[in-house]
């Protein structure tokens, strides 16, 4: 679905929103770039974990197993075992196996660079026909392995974009990845999606936020909203 204009006075919003962050937080860059297949496996494993734990599991699975195809055929337990610092290794290490047998019965190998020459619309819908792989794993594919423009929306970006009022109060997850790109140009996707985490991680706290330390206060309603700031 293409992102709809959004009304002027939300859209200046987001990019002071932007700004600021920029500001304080700088222009950041993605962790080591990925090729296609290994940011879909890797965000597979980062699905309900943090960043260490998924690193940790990827890492394993790339020293035990020498290639994707060595990961598609190994039994399933020692794909479980490897991957068990992701969390839920009985999900994942199936999951991620199911998804590399489904790439390669429709392509006749393991890998996704032919994704660069779809549209993104297209390219998103191919990804997301896999169990398992959601719209913020296949935003992630796209906007940081495949250069194609896509806003991921986590957890952390779902809950400071309502504190701010970037969205509807009502507006479900999956509603926002569509509305949260139509605020921003698709060339600030990357920066204004690693700042808005970063915020939610060190400032906007799902429970107690530091309101006081954060450079978004004078623009948030969320501190007068709520009796956690005196």
């Amino acid at each position: 679905m293409q992102p709809s204009t959004p009304p002027p006075e939300l859209a200046r919003r987001a990019a002071e929103i932007h700004r600021r962050l920029l500001e304080v937080y700088g222009r950041p860059e993605w962790r080591q770039p990925l090729q296609p297949l290994d940011e879909l496996v890797s965000t597979i494993l980062s699905q309900n974990t943090n960043d260490r734990n998924r690193d940790a599991a990827f890492e394993a699975l790339k020293a035990r197993f020498p290639t994707w195809e060595a990961v598609r055929d190994a039994p399933t337990e020692e794909v479980i075992e490897t991957i068990r610092p992701a969390g839920l290794a009985n999900q994942k290490g199936p999951r991620i196996q199911t998804v590399l047998r489904q790439i390669t019965a429709e392509r006749g190998r393991l890998e996704l660079d032919f994704l660069r020459e779809y549209p993104p619309e297209e390219a998103h819908a191919w990804l997301m026909r896999f169990n398992g792989v959601g719209r913020k794993t296949a935003a992630i594919v796209l906007q940081f392995a495949l250069d194609k423009p896509a806003f991921p929306v986590d957890t952390h970006i779902y809950r400071v974009s309502g504190r701010l009022g970037l969205r509807p109060p009502a507006m479900t997850v999956e509603q926002a990845h569509d509305h949260l790109a139509a605020l921003f140009p698709p060339e600030d996707y990357g920066p204004a999606h690693l700042n808005l985490i970063r915020l939610g991680r060190e400032v906007c706290h799902a429970r107690k936020p530091d309101c006081p330390r954060c450079p978004l206060r004078d623009l948030c309603p969320y501190p007068a909203q709520s009796n956690e700031i005196e």
